[in-house]
Parts: C-alpha cells; structure tokens; sequence
C-alpha cells in the first residue's frame, strides 16, 4: 500500500498577487511533493500536488495561512483518485 496520494486545492480570499503561487511552489518543494499551481480566472489559486500523506497534509495547512499578504477566506480540499506522475512542482498561468 502506498503512502502516496493525490490531493486539488482551490484558496479562495486574496490570494492573487501576494506571491501565493511562489511560495506554495517553494512550500511544495521543501516538502518534496510534485504538482502544479495556478491563478484562476475567477480569482482563487487552484494546486494539484502528489506525494508523502503527511507532506500533503503539511502543504494543505499551509495554504489556510499562505504568504504574509495573502488573505485567505476559504480552502477547498479534494482527494484526486488518479495519481498524475507530476515531475517537480510548477507554477503555470
């Protein structure tokens, strides 16, 4: 049985223009989970990131706070079922 898992995260608040997706990409990494994360046009960040059960937990407290200027107002977490193979941890558009 494996520890791995994969988990989505959409942040609602203000979370755009803050460094969110900066920071969470330096957060995933020192947590050594791959994934991506990205702005949404409606205004959240939404990540996808794969990894250790307890590095993703560690990640998903993390975005409740975020990046000092970060506001955050809400966070939605799903377990993924599929595991995506993600290499490194990246920001995208």
């Amino acid at each position: 049985m494996s520890n791995t898992k994969h988990i989505a995260i959409r942040v609602y608040g203000k979370v755009q223009g803050v460094f969110f997706r900066a920071s969470t990409q330096e957060q995933a990494q020192e947590l050594g989970l791959n994934g991506f994360v990205q702005n949404e046009p409606d205004g959240t960040v939404y990540l996808e990131a794969e990894g250790d059960t307890d590095a993703l937990k560690q990640l998903e407290q993390w975005v409740h706070q975020g990046p000092k200027r970060a506001r955050v107002e809400k966070v939605e977490v799903r377990e993924l079922d599929e595991l995506e193979g993600f290499e490194g941890f990246e920001q995208r558009r």
